[in-house]
């Protein structure tokens, strides 16, 4: 696949991570394909999309907007615990009275809630705090038991990647000492066929020497004389002496 990424790194079997200028090496590269790789596939998509507005009230959205705008932040009013009397132009008006009195109302109404409240909370407070302690204890145990599992399948995750380079190691090295030795062989194999191209060549120059010795002309016979046969010259060896036996009349009579 075009632009797919080889990791061809065994850092279980690797040696030399510890050497000068190896790391910076590592890290150029990393930065290097960082600014080159581009992930093709959206890795959150089997996720609902994001609703960043599902938590904005309209007192958040006043306040972005405050914000994006610059504006100083308004100060809390504490308008609504005060117990103002009616203006001095009001004194005899019944409906400013009756204003008065309802805000005072409210103000004793607020203050007898927050007396309850804190009587409920001295009776009920420390069991409910417990309670919530608890609640929260057994969410940690959860958690911690998911992270535990997590871990677990990481530790088995590196065991195996371990276990798999550790074979494909001594498999690497098994393949690279068969590789040296078929090298070596090939190499010996090598200098033998020079050693023998060479006494070919000798074996050669050899023999044409030879033949050309062998070229050169003996010594010539005279021309229309016959070879003489060692029968021949034998034959003719006793025919002289029976000649010389008849032409000499002693050595007859010696006989």
């Amino acid at each position: 696949m075009a632009g797919e990424v080889v990791v061809d790194a065994l850092p279980y079997i690797d040696q030399g991570y510890d050497e000068p200028g190896v790391r910076e090496a590592a890290l150029a590269m990393v930065e290097e394909e960082t600014r080159r790789y581009r992930p093709t596939k959206n890795y959150l998509e089997h996720l609902p999309p994001l609703n960043v507005l599902a938590f904005e009230t309209d007192v958040i959205k006043h306040e972005f907007e405050r914000m994006q705008n610059r504006l100083p932040i308004e100060v809390l009013s504490m308008k609504r615990y005060e117990l103002p009397p009616p203006p001095p132009g009001k004194m005899n008006d019944l409906s400013a009275w009756s204003e008065s009195i309802d805000n005072s109302s409210a103000q004793l109404a607020h203050q007898e809630t927050r007396i309850c409240n804190l009587e409920l909370m001295m009776e009920y407070g420390c069991e409910a705090w417990k309670a919530h302690l608890e609640v929260l204890n057994h969410m940690v145990g959860q958690v911690q038991k998911q992270l535990q599992i997590l871990k677990k399948q990481i530790q088995e995750v590196n065991w195996g990647r371990k276990s798999m380079q550790t074979q494909g190691g001594e498999k690497l090295r098994a393949l690279e000492a068969q590789w040296v030795g078929l090298v070596s062989k090939n190499y010996e194999i090598e200098q033998a066929l020079v050693h023998l191209e060479e006494e070919i060549n000798k074996l050669k120059v050899q023999r044409s020497e030879d033949a050309e010795v062998n070229d050169v002309p003996g010594v010539e016979q005279e021309p229309g004389v016959p070879e003489i046969s060692a029968s021949d010259t034998a034959s003719s060896m006793e025919v002289d002496d029976n000649i010389e036996q008849v032409a000499d009349p002693q050595i007859n009579d010696q006989n």
